[in-house]
């Protein structure tokens, strides 16, 4: 079974439209591949019949979330990234404690957050903050993939998952069953759990005042113009001079101008202007 290119155009672009997830020409093995084993299981003949399906069954909407998932890379694992998360426990946290004294609360999103690892290693530092004892956090972890979310809410994680926390963390949040390691309720309770398309401006209108979003390691997927337009839209869910943390190899640099770059621990993370 071979994807012609003017199916992978087609295929190609229903992706663009409904994610923003661009394949270069480049890549037509990889969009090839990675759908080899759904269309089996699909029980289409042939790359234009599941194509058709994307387009006009009734279910096009549950399956586009699967195809989603399959064209991603769910690369993640608990204090990825240390140095960003330093800076945002050191110079992002205080300075939201400044603004937000009044109500004593804080709202973050983990934007692209797969299997929950980002959202919850932000959950454990936040409770082992002193002065944050008494504090409401609320904390949004959304994906666009079904499958890493129903992951993220059964909360059982491996040894590769879990190998940098520290180990007094570790043993505190975290109960050993069968070899892997389950999350505590104290932690999974401060996370809500959504599915949602960075692309869909729409949805997005629905997420509002956040003290800090995370959307790291996630832009690679898209090219400028998408790039741009999503930008705009977590520009949009931000409270005034709100934080937004990208990967450390993504930059906002030609793509907007509306947020200030802030240099702190050998990471940079944007403020919203």
């Amino acid at each position: 079974m071979e994807l012609s290119p003017a199916t992978f155009v087609s295929l190609r672009d229903l992706i663009y439209e409904r994610s923003g997830i661009f394949f270069q020409e480049n890549k037509k093995y990889l969009l090839e591949g990675r759908l080899q084993a759904r269309i089996k299981e699909r029980n289409c003949a042939s790359y234009e019949e599941y194509y058709n399906l994307l387009k006009f069954d009734a279910w096009r909407d549950k399956e586009l979330s699967t195809l989603f998932n399959l064209v991603t890379t769910n690369e993640t694992f608990f204090y990825r990234d240390l140095a960003q998360l330093q800076t945002f426990m050191e110079m992002i946290v205080p300075a939201i404690m400044k603004t937000n004294a009044g109500t004593s609360s804080v709202k973050i999103w983990s934007a692209a957050a797969s299997t929950g690892d980002e959202a919850y290693t932000l959950g454990m530092m936040l409770l082992e903050h002193p002065a944050l004892a008494k504090w409401s956090i609320e904390i949004l972890a959304t994906d666009i993939s079904e499958a890493t979310l129903n992951l993220a809410r059964k909360a059982v994680y491996g040894d590769y998952a879990v190998r940098n926390i520290p180990p007094a963390l570790l043993q505190k949040y975290f109960t050993v069953l069968d070899g892997q390691y389950v999350l505590s309720a104290k932690v999974k309770h401060l996370v809500k759990l959504a599915n949602m398309n960075l692309y869909d401006s729409a949805r997005l209108k629905m997420v509002r005042g956040m003290d800090v979003i995370f959307c790291r390691n996630c832009l690679i997927y898209f090219d400028e113009k998408a790039k741009k337009k999503i930008i705009d839209n977590l520009y949009d869910c931000l409270s005034p001079n709100g934080y937004l943390v990208v990967g450390f190899s993504e930059s906002l640099h030609n793509i907007t101008r509306a947020f200030r770059p802030l240099q702190g621990n050998r990471a940079v993370v944007y403020q919203k202007l």
